[in-house]
């Protein structure tokens, strides 16, 4: 018997171990991945979807504004044109301060792919615990 095959009688018991984590840290990645890809999926569909809800909103609420621009300034035009334009003018900064506060809030709260994060956290944890 010749020393390359003594040693590889006396490292494969050792092999086995090393084998079978190789596996598993591939198995874990595997479903890490497929839930990543699940997850972007999801998050595109929900863009595409609050995209769209939000151009019909705005779109009808430009509609709305337009026709309700038109009644007030009709309305209030012989009492003080000026007045009038300079009233909506107000209201109509304060509604977009307001609403960009809010998808400024909505921007910053927003977080992507949880599950998958909370996921690698957990398997790191308990890597870490394994390897220590």
């Amino acid at each position: 018997m010749t020393f390359v095959e003594e040693a590889a009688i006396h490292i494969s018991p050792l092999a086995a171990p090393s084998k079978d984590f190789a596996r598993r840290l591939m198995s874990i990645g595997e479903n890490r991945l497929e839930l990543l890809m699940v997850e972007v999926q999801e998050e595109r569909e929900r863009l595409l979807h609050a995209i769209l809800l939000a151009l019909a909103v705005a779109l009808f609420a430009f509609l709305a504004g337009v026709a309700l621009t038109i009644a007030v300034v009709l309305l209030f035009w012989s009492l003080s044109p000026v007045g009038v334009l300079l009233g909506l003018t107000a209201v109509y900064v304060g509604a977009a301060v307001l609403l960009y506060g809010r998808f400024a809030a909505l921007l910053h709260n927003w977080k992507s792919f949880p599950a998958t994060i909370g996921e690698l956290r957990k398997d790191r944890a308990c890597l870490e615990k394994c390897l220590a």
